[in-house]
């Protein structure tokens, strides 16, 4: 059994090994943008950033379509253990820092308009917000280097308490109505957004309180892990405007929240009204792939290091993304990230196309879901026939 094994393992070749490499264009979005615009002389292409991520690749989702195929069991060790694939997530921090510089620059020399300027830091925020996810498979690993790395990577959309609510927070919550990262039937993106934003700091700063009371530390200390990256933040954007002039700074803030905003869109369709139903004892039943909505569209998933395999990220958090497979059990989004973030945003459409999906998997049994107490309500108060 070993000896075929092995032979599979020598034989087998991931034929999307370089593929991954496209991740590295999201952060060179802010050149490309630059690029754009001084060779075609047309300032909108600063706005480079948003037609590439929610015009090119939900094009090129649809025309290159899904890709449901899973890596053989018998190499997953193997290929967990391939360094290949980490380099691709580490080489993005240093052109995401370049990248954030040299919009700075271009920010601070005068040669560009208001508009322009804002188009550039809407790329910019595309870039931070890409980081995040970025910073979210480096996270969830052990090594430390890759946690620091995680920390790192957040400091330019000023989300660094996402660290802790994510991992200590949100994978314990997942699918219910306590988390504020899981986002409920009838419920809006711009109604989730703010309980997603203020819920995740709360829940971020009570983590990590409680961790430190139980070690015998106080909260306000260099031990807080809220703090220390949030201080990142501070930095980093204290060194830019002493570097390049106050005039960055609002620059900075808009791209910030822009880049949080786009990961906040992402949580809000990971897990739309599904809900993780109480056992017997009182507490919630174990997390499974379908508490996660899924994606296998090809080119969202390169570039985002496949987090779109959702289901198999919640019920292994440690598994390294180039070995997360599909479930068939798992609900399926009609399209990719790319898609459905812009759908997202239209609230009329988002439940016009979801909400219909979220009734199929349940079987018509919406009692299942995770809603909204407003749906909840005016369901309660329809009158019913007969």
């Amino acid at each position: 059994m070993t000896d075929h094994r092995d032979a599979d393992v020598q034989r087998w070749r991931d034929p999307k090994r370089y593929l991954w490499l496209l991740a590295l264009a999201v952060p060179t979005l802010p050149f490309q943008a630059g690029g754009l615009a001084a060779l075609t002389g047309t300032g909108v292409l600063w706005w480079w950033g948003p037609v590439f991520a929610f015009v090119l690749l939900p094009l090129l989702d649809h025309a290159i379509g899904t890709d449901g195929a899973d890596p053989p069991e018998a190499v997953m060790k193997h290929l967990e253990a391939d360094r290949y694939y980490r380099w691709c997530t580490y080489l993005y921090l240093p052109i995401q820092f370049g990248a954030l510089i040299w919009a700075c620059d271009q920010w601070a020399g005068g040669g560009l308009s208001t508009v322009d300027s804002l188009g550039l830091a809407t790329t910019t925020g595309v870039v931070a917000g890409v980081a995040i996810n970025t910073a979210h498979e480096l996270g969830h690993k052990r090594e430390q280097l890759e946690r620091r790395l995680s920390r790192m990577a957040l400091a330019q959309s000023a989300y660094g308490h996402f660290y802790v609510e994510h991992n200590h927070g949100h994978h314990i919550r997942v699918a219910t109505p306590e988390d504020p990262a899981s986002s409920r039937l009838g419920q809006s993106f711009w109604q989730f957004l703010p309980r997603a934003v203020m819920g995740s700091v709360r829940s971020a700063w009570n983590l990590e309180s409680r961790r430190l009371q139980r070690r015998g530390r106080r909260t306000w200390s260099r031990h807080n892990d809220v703090l220390t990256a949030w201080s990142l933040t501070v930095l980093l954007f204290a060194v830019l405007c002493l570097a390049f002039g106050p005039v960055v700074l609002p620059y900075l803030l808009l791209q910030a929240v822009l880049g949080f905003c786009l990961l906040e869109t992402v949580n809000y369709l990971e897990h739309y009204g599904l809900l993780r139903q109480r056992r017997p004892d009182g507490r919630y039943e174990r997390v499974s792939p379908r508490h996660s909505w899924n994606s296998d569209n090809t080119v969202s998933n390169l570039l985002l290091f496949q987090l779109q395999r959702h289901s198999d990220h919640h019920a292994n958090p440690l598994r390294r993304y180039q070995t997360l497979r599909h479930f068939e059990e798992a609900p399926q989004l009609p399209s990719g990230y790319a898609t459905m973030i812009v759908v997202a945003w239209v609230p009329p459409l988002w439940r016009r196309v979801m909400d219909p999906r979220l009734s199929r998997h349940y079987g018509g049994d919406l009692s299942k879901a995770n809603v909204h107490p407003s749906a909840e309500a005016a369901r309660a108060a329809t009158p019913t026939s007969g």
